[in-house]
């Protein structure tokens, strides 16, 4: 009897420490998925503040997508100018400007530059490009079919470019003073090292022009 009491008691001792190790391995499962559940989060953050600041970057305007004046694109023939803006105001030999900074790669000492109604046209060749266009006395672009002009205002350009509008500083102009301006990548990849100006005058927009570094 004394020898059955103990041999009950081991066995008991065995279930009993059996259920420990049972309820050990129950609650390590359970710590390994809430830190793994915690890790995904994390990781799930991340992901969310990368698009945020992706999101932030200045918008893109891409040359191809404008129409000047609803017809020509930046870069067109020398023949077209006069029907679609007129004869130039004025026209400057750009070695007399100084230029740091050229639309044409192979440009020659008779390039130059071509003024009407406020914009600014460089002329190589047979080749013309829009330097700055001014929306005065009528002019306008269209941007993937969205008429852009003199009344065209802040708020709506806001709709087109939010993150460029959002970024929004002011720099000095010859002659105009402190000017609103948003900024826009030439490309997708950020390739181009430069970047095109909005500028706005009157919460309206006033002038587009193409940046470069020199």
């Amino acid at each position: 009897m004394r020898y059955f009491s103990i041999v009950l008691v081991i066995i008991l001792l065995q279930a009993c420490n059996k259920k420990k190790e049972e309820q050990l391995t129950v609650s390590s499962k359970t710590e390994l998925k809430e830190s793994k559940g915690k890790v995904d989060s994390t990781g799930h953050n991340s992901k969310e503040i990368s698009e945020e600041v992706k999101d932030g970057q200045d918008d893109v305007m891409l040359a191809e997508d404008i129409r000047f004046n609803g017809k020509t694109k930046r870069i067109f023939d020398l023949r077209d100018f006069e029907k679609v803006f007129g004869k130039p105001d004025s026209i400057r030999l750009m070695a007399d400007e100084n230029p740091c900074a050229y639309i044409f790669d192979e440009g020659t000492l008779e390039d130059k530059y071509l003024y009407k109604n406020g914009s600014c046209f460089e002329n190589s060749e047979e080749k013309v490009g829009v330097n700055e266009f001014r929306f005065l006395n009528g002019n306008f672009i269209l941007y993937k079919g969205e008429r852009i002009d003199a009344k065209t205002t802040l708020d709506d350009i806001r709709k087109i470019f939010p993150n460029s509008v959002r970024n929004i500083e002011k720099l000095e102009r010859p002659g105009e003073g402190e000017l609103p301006v948003i900024r826009l990548r030439e490309d997708k990849a950020g390739i181009s090292d430069g970047h095109i100006n909005i500028y706005f005058k009157n919460n309206r927009v006033h002038s587009i022009w193409w940046w470069f570094p020199c």
